[in-house]
């Protein structure tokens, strides 16, 4: 990875889009990162070539109908597989720089990529949600652009995961293009002559993974979750103190996570790659495909808005992919696969069926009594202060078997607890009535700008004469369009 962010100021540097074409970016971006697969993992990295290959001839030989069922099959199954392999035959119980993370990430992207095709070649228009009309793919990429997009330097390690679009849209030098608008809602497109630098955003990330990593080295070890489950401490602890140490160690186990993430965002933006915009005050914003936001994380009042600022890519992946397209059931469908695309240790799967009690409960909660909680700022700070303290102890009892991995350890900490967050979740969705959650395309066009329906009649008439070009100017003015969307938000 370090060598990877070396890299990626040489690539922004000396093969800047001003100066070198996209089929160049596109080459070594792709060369760079298979050359990195190769070095970490050995002839494994194979695995990165053949599942990117086969799902691009199933997206050509089956065609944009039906390709996002087929290519979402075939990639989760083909990780799956693997997952199996490493995990019951190789190396079980034992974290490792193993192939099988960066496929975790090819996988997210086969099947957004696959989606956003099928969203943009073969669904009517006004049948999408504005963010799937955002990142609609309108034309087939070629392979090259295919596998730089999988297998780039920039993310075949760690990721994160991006859109094609935006990938597309960074190689070929449109990323620094913004529109602005005017107070009365007229638009006012204007063109940023030039890149923004992302040198104090790196500077800043590079320290954020400076101070992770000392933590992880000098604290956690000495914090271990095993020791929530010792015989001894769960015998002479008292309440108070068990769920301390357990909110405590959880805690410590973090910043691993917060290392390698921003590790990676940073490696995205030194090579350019990243930018949001500007914020209200002018200043420019690198967190276009950040994973984390670890302030709101530490600090978050509720199950949903620790799940929103932790992996924060994969929770959109999970969303745009699953959650928005399931037609019954959608949080509980959206838990299963995150368990599935994680792996196959149980202690996933008991996290991610705890997790979908304690979402559940949640959401019926704050759907039930915040309301009476926010008109005084006093009593909306003590509700915040409860909330947040009922947060921390939900989410470090749900992740407990994440860590532990096995379902022996995992009931044993359960079991210790008394399954009390499990039973008070239930009997929370037996008493308050839970709100069915809106969704469908009815919703998002009632919120849907005037000016920006009018941007997609005129698409309608574009897509009539061609499907085959991405560079057209319309196409640059749709994106600018969308990004200025995802900014409003």
């Amino acid at each position: 990875q370090l060598f990877a962010l070396l890299a990626a100021v040489w690539f922004r540097t000396y093969l800047h889009s001003s100066k070198t074409s996209p089929f160049i970016r596109h080459v070594v971006a792709t060369l760079l990162g298979l050359y990195l697969a190769l070095f970490c993992f050995g002839w494994y990295a194979l695995h990165f070539v053949i599942q990117s290959g086969i799902s691009y001839y199933i997206m050509i030989i089956i065609g944009v109908e039906n390709m996002h069922k087929y290519c979402f099959v075939f990639a989760l199954g083909y990780l799956t597989v693997c997952q199996i392999t490493r995990v019951y035959i190789f190396d079980y119980g034992q974290y490792s720089a193993d192939f099988s993370g960066p496929m975790m990430i090819i996988t997210q992207k086969i099947t957004s990529l696959a989606f956003e095709i099928h969203d943009g070649m073969f669904r009517k228009n006004e049948d999408l949600t504005p963010s799937q009309r955002c990142l609609a793919v309108r034309r087939m990429p070629s392979l090259l652009e295919y596998l730089s997009y999988n297998c780039n330097f920039m993310g075949i390690l760690a990721g994160p995961l991006c859109s094609y679009k935006d990938y597309i849209t960074f190689i070929e030098g449109r990323s620094y293009q913004l529109q602005q608008s005017e107070a009365n809602g007229k638009e006012d497109t204007k063109y940023e002559q030039t890149d923004p630098s992302p040198n104090i955003a790196v500077a800043q990330k590079l320290l954020i993974c400076g101070l992770s990593l000392l933590f992880h080295m000098t604290i956690t070890k000495t914090l271990p979750v095993e020791y929530n489950i010792d015989d001894n401490f769960r015998a002479t602890a008292s309440w108070p103190v068990r769920f301390f140490y357990l909110y405590v160690s959880l805690m410590a186990a973090r910043p691993k996570y917060y290392f390698a993430w921003t590790l990676a965002d940073a490696i995205n933006n030194a090579a350019g790659f990243g930018f949001r915009g500007y914020d209200k005050n002018g200043v420019t914003r690198w967190d276009l495909i950040s994973n984390l936001r670890i302030q709101q994380i530490e600090f978050s009042t509720s199950f949903k808005m620790f799940l929103d600022n932790w992996n924060i890519q994969t929770a959109l992946w999970l969303k745009r992919v699953c959650y928005e397209r399931a037609t019954f059931s959608p949080t509980i469908q959206t838990f299963i696969l995150s368990a599935i695309w994680h792996g196959v240790y149980p202690g996933y799967y008991l996290t991610f069926l705890t997790g979908v009690l304690m979402t559940l409960a949640a959401r019926a909660i704050r759907n039930n009594i915040r309301h009476y909680f926010v008109e005084s700022p006093a009593v909306k700070l003590c509700y915040d202060i409860v909330t947040w303290m009922a947060t921390q102890a939900a989410i470090s009892y749900t992740v407990v078997p994440f860590v532990l991995l096995s379902v022996k350890p995992s009931f044993t900490f359960y079991s210790s607890c008394y399954f009390c967050l499990h039973i008070a979740s239930i009997l929370v969705l037996l008493v308050f009535p839970l709100k069915r959650t809106q969704k469908g395309s009815k919703k998002h066009e009632s919120v849907q700008p005037v000016w920006s329906r009018k941007l997609e009649e005129e698409e309608n008439l574009l897509q009539k004469n061609s499907y085959s070009t991405t560079n057209n100017s319309f196409s640059q003015k749709q994106e600018i369009t969308c990004r200025y969307q995802a900014l409003k938000q």
